[in-house]
């Protein structure tokens, strides 16, 4: 790879500041990655992922239903789990 040959510092400093922007925005995208990763491994996470194959199978009314019923019932099962 052939080195960039710069006439003035006002192009250097160009180039560092878009390296920078990408810089940050890579940022970003890694931060929202692991941000989403997180929430697939929650217990609802993990319940929605394996629902929403199966996303096909029952129509929006449903999923709608499960999504709302969904925390209800993690709380119901942890608490009878913990009381045995």
């Amino acid at each position: 790879m052939e080195a960039k040959k710069y006439a003035t510092y006002a192009e250097i400093e160009k180039d560092l500041e878009i390296l920078k922007l990408e810089k940050d925005i890579q940022y970003q995208k890694l931060l929202l990655s692991v941000q989403k990763t997180r929430e697939s491994f929650t217990p609802q996470g993990i319940v929605k992922n394996f629902l929403g194959s199966y996303q096909t199978i029952f129509s929006e009314s449903y999923m709608t239903i499960i999504n709302m019923a969904l925390p209800y019932l993690v709380k119901w099962l942890f608490k009878k789990f913990k009381k045995t």
